[in-house]
């Protein structure tokens, strides 16, 4: 029985990094726009269940920064690593790499769910107190 091997070049490693970037772009502007809403509706609430929510959102916007922080620190980390490899004319990753990148790709698709899950919670939550 034969067994196929994939084989990831660092073209589509890149690629694929430049799409996490962007996204990860993209998250840190909107969690600015949600940051200042969250600002707005400080000035018009006194109650201080809504108060503790609008808290409660505000650290995990400040805690998902961090996160996109590190997930950025470790692209970057990575294509140092393939910009290495292309320079010594490697045109595919190593085996522990790979296995780093695709480590990488779950955490991607973990992230994913669970800022998607905060969004809509505190899409949730705006709704209510509008």
């Amino acid at each position: 029985m034969k067994t196929k091997t994939e084989v990831l070049y660092n073209e589509n490693l890149h690629f694929e990094h430049k799409q996490w970037q962007s996204e990860l772009d993209f998250w840190k502007d909107e969690l600015k726009s949600f940051k200042n809403r969250l600002g707005d509706l400080i000035k018009r609430w006194t109650n201080k269940e809504v108060l503790a929510q609008l808290e409660h959102y505000q650290n995990e916007f400040i805690l998902h920064e961090g996160i996109i922080d590190k997930l950025q620190e470790t692209i970057e980390k990575h294509e140092t690593r393939i910009a290495g490899q292309v320079n010594s004319g490697q045109e595919s990753l190593d085996t522990a790499l790979t296995k780093k990148h695709l480590e990488f790709r779950n955490q991607m698709e973990t992230q994913r769910q669970i800022y998607a899950d905060l969004k809509k919670d505190f899409f949730r939550f705006l709704s209510k107190t509008m």
